[in-house]
This record gives C-alpha cells, sequence and structure tokens, in this order.
C-alpha cells in the first residue's frame, strides 16, 4: 500500500501501523460516532472498548488518515475472503468496509472521501468487484453521501449488537 497524500499537506493515508495508539484510534471512533449516538443509534463504535477496536482492526487493513502523529480518520477494509454475514457480504465477489471514522473538525472537508477511494483501491486489488458497506437505515445524510458516491441498495439487515435496521449499500468497480 502507498502512501496517500490528502489536500492538507501534512496528512496522509497509510496502513495502521504497531506504532499507532489502539486507545488514540478508539478514541477518534468514539468522537467520529457521537453524533449518530446522539440520534439514538448504537453503532458498534459508539462505545466499543480498545479491545475491540483490536479485534475489529485484525479482522481486515486498517487504513488510516495521520497528521503528524494524531490520528485523524479511519476505515477498515476488509477483503471478500474476509467479508461475510449477510447474503450480499456472503458473495465472492464482495469486499467490505466497516470502522469508518473522520475526526468531527475534519468531516466535510474530503478525507471521507480519500479513505473511501483508498479503500476502494484496495478491494481492486484484492479482486473485488464490488465494495460493500452497511449503515443504519435512519442515517439517511449518510445513506444519500454514499449513494451520491455510487453506492446502491441491496439489502436490508438486523445485526445483533445494534437497535436499528441496516442498509446494505454496494458499489460496483471498474
Amino acid at each position: 500500500m502507498s502512501v496517500i497524500t490528502h489536500q492538507i499537506p501534512s496528512l496522509i493515508i497509510r496502513p495502521l501501523s504497531a506504532a499507532d495508539s489502539l486507545q488514540e484510534l478508539t478514541t477518534l471512533l468514539h468522537s467520529a460516532y457521537r453524533q449518530l449516538a446522539n440520534l439514538g443509534l448504537n453503532y458498534m463504535a459508539v462505545n466499543q472498548s480498545v479491545a475491540v477496536t483490536a479485534e475489529r482492526v485484525a479482522q481486515g487493513l486498517c487504513l488510516i488518515a495521520s497528521e503528524d502523529t494524531r490520528l485523524r480518520g479511519t476505515i477498515l477494509f476488509r477483503n471478500p475472503q474476509q467479508t461475510h454475514g449477510c447474503g450480499w457480504y456472503d458473495r465472492p465477489e464482495v469486499a467490505s468496509i466497516a470502522q469508518f471514522a473522520v475526526d468531527p473538525t475534519l468531516q466535510a472537508q474530503g478525507l471521507g472521501r480519500q479513505l473511501l477511494q483508498a479503500a476502494e483501491a484496495q478491494a481492486r486489488l484484492s479482486g473485488a468487484t464490488e465494495l460493500a458497506l452497511d449503515t443504519a437505515e435512519p442515517a439517511t445524510r449518510l445513506v444519500n453521501w454514499y449513494t451520491r458516491l455510487g453506492y446502491r441498495f441491496t439489502e436490508h439487515v438486523q445485526w445483533s449488537h445494534t437497535n436499528y435496521r441496516s442498509v446494505i449499500l454496494s458499489k460496483a468497480l471498474v
């Protein structure tokens, strides 16, 4: 994975390293998901422990956006062999993303799109022809954002750890 320079010169997107703090990553997740929690949506990242963060990053390739030594964003990419759990995710050509977060002070500035593009590039490299994700159906702002970026609805899922119905969105990769 090559390092991607963001529009902010000191910001790079790279794989999580052993030197990065899982506590800082967990704090970033809590902060980024706070607005969704305030809507009553119980995403796993709202209050997961550092141990859960470690378990989740071990499930794929965790990319981070860092500025100097600060973590500013993250996205967890899972290749098709690591993607499973519902009908669409179980398809052999589908990769997925999870645990996607941007520091609230940098949201709506293009960093999320850059992280998503990095995951899409990883999906292509893995041989996937689709990149999928799930989010809360009531999170219409997020659903609309993903739709504008070319993701489409494929199915509904009710995960055991959430208090909402999820939509599975997927994008065909070219």
